[in-house]
């Protein structure tokens, strides 16, 4: 299998200042470009963000069994 990548972001701010946000872009070297979906992650506590979070990693991984 090849080196793989994994591409991300992160920002903590309060939620009612969030408005909106778009999908990011990457340029691969082949001159395609690639999207990365946004996510939001509410919570009022450092847990309850950490647990949402890890949750969502968890479900990333398992579109990629092979991994």
């Amino acid at each position: 299998m090849a080196k793989l990548a994994l591409v991300y972001g992160l920002r903590l701010l309060p939620g009612d200042e969030l408005e909106g946000f778009e999908e990011a872009k990457i340029q691969l070297k082949d001159g395609k470009t690639a999207s990365v979906t946004m996510h939001v992650i509410e919570g009022r506590t450092e847990t309850e963000i950490r647990k949402q979070l890890m949750t969502s990693l968890d479900a990333f991984f398992e579109f990629y069994p092979e991994l």
